[in-house]
């Protein structure tokens, strides 16, 4: 595998914000009531990620390290900020979906660690790409967690009915549900990887 498909694949499986580092439990929980909330937050997140990486890796030498920190929430600030104002004028359902989680995307730890521990040591390019890879692993994270709550507990998968809402587990979607859905997900992640690293 080459080096730069490397740093993405790490993001999405070996590095796992969510199944295997469990960061970010906060949006995790909160905004995977569904499917397709899951998706679009996992989405936002990973827009935001990609474009603070990139300026961050090129601003890097020009900020001092006293006041590194607080530079790179400014800049992870800017974009939730256009995102949001974004979301407002054009995807008003979405914004009324995801609330206060939006404007919450500046304290993802998901964010400001990539942003320290990569984003301001690499390269624009590999900064761009580690952005890519976490957000495509944050975003199926919240999507399956959110697939396995809405299907669970409704009885439906992106609001398509598959099997009658009469059968379905009111815990799932409930916020006790959502721990115990993620719960099983992370274990089914430290298995695929066990097995990952047997053949390897």
């Amino acid at each position: 595998m080459g080096n730069k498909l490397k740093i993405v694949w790490n993001g999405i499986l070996p590095g796992n914000p969510v199944l295997v580092l469990l960061l970010g439990m906060c949006a995790t929980l909160g905004t995977t009531s569904s499917a397709q909330n899951g998706l679009m937050m996992g989405m936002a997140t990973g827009g935001v990620l990609i474009c603070s990486n990139i300026v961050i890796s090129m601003i890097k030498s020009l900020v001092p390290d006293k006041v590194r920190i607080p530079v790179f929430i400014v800049v992870i600030a800017t974009f939730v900020t256009m995102l949001q104002m974004a979301i407002s004028a054009w995807l008003p359902a979405l914004n009324a979906s995801l609330g206060i989680f939006i404007p919450l995307i500046v304290v993802n730890c998901i964010l400001l660690g990539r942003a320290e521990a990569y984003a301001s040591r690499n390269s624009v390019i590999d900064s761009a790409l580690d952005g890519l890879g976490c957000g495509l692993g944050f975003t199926l994270a919240l999507t399956l967690l959110g697939g396995v709550r809405e299907l669970l507990g409704t009885g439906s998968l992106f609001g398509c009915p598959v099997f009658s809402e009469d059968y379905g587990m009111l815990l799932f979607v409930l916020a006790p549900g959502a721990f115990i859905a993620l719960g099983y997900l992370i274990a089914l992640t430290n298995a695929l990887l066990r097995k990952i690293d047997k053949k390897s």
